[in-house]
């Protein structure tokens, strides 16, 4: 499907929206010149813009499906960003088809378009923003699909680094997963300045400077402080368990997955005891 889509109600578009970026770098058509505009300012210091969306959303997907392969029935979505193709309840139903999913996001273009989820009564999209854990979690749709008697896979890929220190990132997290039944999962990614040219991270955080929220590249020991408590898996065969960079975990080959676009940010999935 192409075209400019129609604009939602309340829709600022003099500035660029981090979902609508995101989606553009993922071949989609929900996003507007201003994001394209902002889009075209990282392509010309980063070769491997599309790489980086791709890389994130593959681990996004190799993690849910891992999550839901032990068993894991119902997920949490946070920050999903724009549907595309092999969203978090197309993949986990491949393997559970009775899979409940909760998404989340805060933009307003994600909740005119929506997951196609009509007639769907385990599935529902939820416009929230995260640093409101204790509405978010009370929300009636959420408190329908999610026991939190039964363990949760919870998903916060590449929305993160959207949370300024100062609302403290990593509280926020663990606010998600107190609720959270033992045996629980986090899935969670982070970009990074770790090993990246300084004068692309300065062009990443200046188009990001007129976004509705700005962009917090950290390193990867401020990644490892989300997945404090809980326990690490490995994130491929014979590999310790820790963070990695995006297109390691869950891979088949390390020394083909780790790509120049697969090393602008950090990932992990962690099990709560």
């Amino acid at each position: 499907m192409t075209g400019v889509p129609q604009l939602p109600p309340g829709v600022d578009l003099s500035r660029p929206s981090p979902a609508r970026i995101y989606d553009y770098m993922l071949g989609g058509w929900r996003n507007y010149p201003v994001d394209r505009d902002a889009a075209a300012k990282l392509r010309d210091v980063v070769p491997e813009f599309e790489e980086i969306a791709w890389a994130n959303r593959g681990f996004h997907q190799r993690a849910a499906r891992w999550i839901a392969e032990q068993g894991v029935g119902q997920f949490l979505d946070i920050g999903c960003g724009m549907p595309t193709v092999g969203n978090t309840h197309e993949v986990v139903r491949e393997i559970l088809p009775t899979a409940r999913v909760v998404y989340v996001d805060m933009d307003p273009t994600v909740a005119e378009f929506g997951y196609a989820l009509d007639g769907d009564d385990d599935a529902t999209l939820i416009q929230a923003d995260l640093r409101d854990p204790d509405a978010l979690l009370a929300h009636p749709e959420l408190v329908r699909l999610i026991d939190f008697s039964q363990p949760t896979g919870l998903i916060m890929t590449g929305v993160i680094h959207f949370v300024a220190d100062g609302s403290d990132p990593w509280g926020l997290v663990h606010q998600y997963l107190d609720p959270l039944a033992a045996g629980s999962y986090l899935a969670l990614s982070h970009a990074t300045a770790d090993g990246v040219p300084p004068f692309a991270v300065e062009r990443w955080e200046d188009v990001y400077a007129d976004a509705p929220v700005q962009l917090h590249l950290r390193d990867r020991a401020s990644v490892r402080r989300f997945f404090a408590g809980l326990r690490l898996e490995p994130p491929y065969e014979g590999a310790p368990a820790e963070v990695v960079h995006l297109g390691l975990w869950g891979c088949e080959d390390p020394a083909l997955a780790d790509s120049d676009g697969s090393r602008w940010g950090y990932c992990g999935v962690a099990r709560r005891p």
